[in-house]
């Protein structure tokens, strides 16, 4: 139990974390919230996924990826894939010219469903790929690059022009992806229509557990073998391969767990949104993922979550307020979190918070009264009186 504790918690200060975040979560928000504005957190959550997944590889793996937007779209496509052929059925597409395949493929006069669509009409299988797609492919590109020592700023523009280019081809198969518009119109999960507000409760409440168990998982791996290896690989790599590591494997791993982290989000966002589109898997939501786990703390699990509500509040607060300058202030925002606060939230409390927190259990520490001091004081004198006597 102590072990379960310490690692899986993260300790006294971990169980106070995690349980201020749910608390948040599940009890304040939900409180003090409509269901529109509660949406639009729980929209703000599915991004925690990919800030937390960034906390893994970036902050304590030294992989810096900027395509992480690839995964998180990869995911959210996954699902959208099942809810529109769900919502395409024979039934609900009669005005087609060629019923029972999603609209956008008939406007593109395609006469049958491609064959990579077929396997998402079984939901079993749409689950396992929201999470296999996106672990296949960081496996591909974890072997290419860690493989032939690959790292650094290099790794981070490849991954970047992977996000380009996934994107591109996206837009350009608007037969089989729904294009620049991606995959909208989607109503029902095997006949629950997500659209209601009932349905969007649940779903915000699914999201905020998955987060939740993904932070312990997350907690687990980093205070195993595995998580001082790659404090240890970011520091001083080499050391660790001389010491008879193969550094890339480990590379590899924490890549393809990180990649199925941001994959749950973007299954989830497409849930609660209701479509997912290209313009959530390329080069700007990726670097604004890697933003939110700055905000937050890099080293911090809790604190990228922060950081992804911080900050996609910022971004709606002042798109909505200043709807001319909202670009402006948000960019300053970001400047001023890198300067005067290089280590996010997370190091903003590490080097106040924990201060704050002494001073106020050394007032709680009651001091030896003034009476009790006399006594005891006569009580020695008494002492050492008798023994001279």
């Amino acid at each position: 139990m102590k072990a379960i504790y310490n690692n899986l918690l993260g300790g006294r200060q971990g169980v106070i974390g995690l349980a201020l975040l749910a608390a948040l979560i599940f009890l304040v928000l939900p409180m003090f919230l409509d269901i529109f504005r509660l949406n639009l957190v729980g929209k703000y959550l599915t991004y925690a996924f990919a800030a937390v997944s960034l906390v893994l590889i970036w902050g304590y793996g030294g992989i810096l990826s900027l395509g992480q937007g690839v995964f998180f779209g990869l995911g959210g496509y996954c699902m959208a894939m099942f809810l529109k052929l769900e919502a395409s059925s024979p039934e609900n597409t009669a005005i087609q010219s060629t019923p029972g395949i999603p609209d956008f493929m008939d406007w593109n006069q395609l006469t049958q469903l491609p064959w990579f669509w077929e396997p998402f009409n079984s939901f079993p299988f749409t689950l396992f790929a929201i999470l296999a797609v996106p672990g296949l492919l960081a496996y591909i590109i974890g072997v290419a690059m860690f493989k032939r020592r690959v790292g650094g700023v290099y790794f981070s523009i490849i991954t970047q022009a992977i996000a380009a280019i996934l994107t591109i081809l996206i837009v350009g198969q608007q037969g089989l992806t729904g294009g620049i518009n991606g995959i909208t119109d989607l109503k029902t999960l095997h006949g629950w229509d997500i659209r209601t507000d009932s349905a969007k409760y649940l779903l915000y409440y699914i999201n905020g557990g998955l987060l939740i168990g993904v932070i312990l998982l997350s907690r687990f791996i980093l205070s195993s073998k595995l998580g001082r290896l790659l404090l240890a690989m970011r520091d001083k790599e080499d050391r660790v391969r001389f010491s008879g590591y193969d550094v890339s494997n480990f590379k590899i791993f924490i890549f393809c767990v990180a990649a199925m982290i941001s994959a749950m989000g973007g299954a989830m966002f497409t849930l609660q949104v209701g479509f997912m589109s290209p313009s959530f898997v390329g080069i700007v939501p990726s670097i604004e993922m890697v933003i939110f786990a700055a905000v937050g703390g890099r080293m911090s699990l809790i604190g990228a979550v922060y950081g992804a509500l911080i900050v996609n509040y910022g971004k709606t607060y002042f798109s909505e307020t200043f709807p001319e300058l909202w670009l402006f202030l948000m960019g300053g925002l970001f400047i001023a979190v890198v300067m005067f606060f290089p280590n996010g939230l997370a190091g903003l409390y590490e080097k106040h918070g924990k201060r704050i927190m002494e001073k106020i259990k050394s007032l709680r520490r009651k001091p030896t009264p003034p009476a009790e001091k006399t006594l005891a004081a006569g009580n020695d004198t008494s002492a050492a009186a008798r023994e001279a006597a």
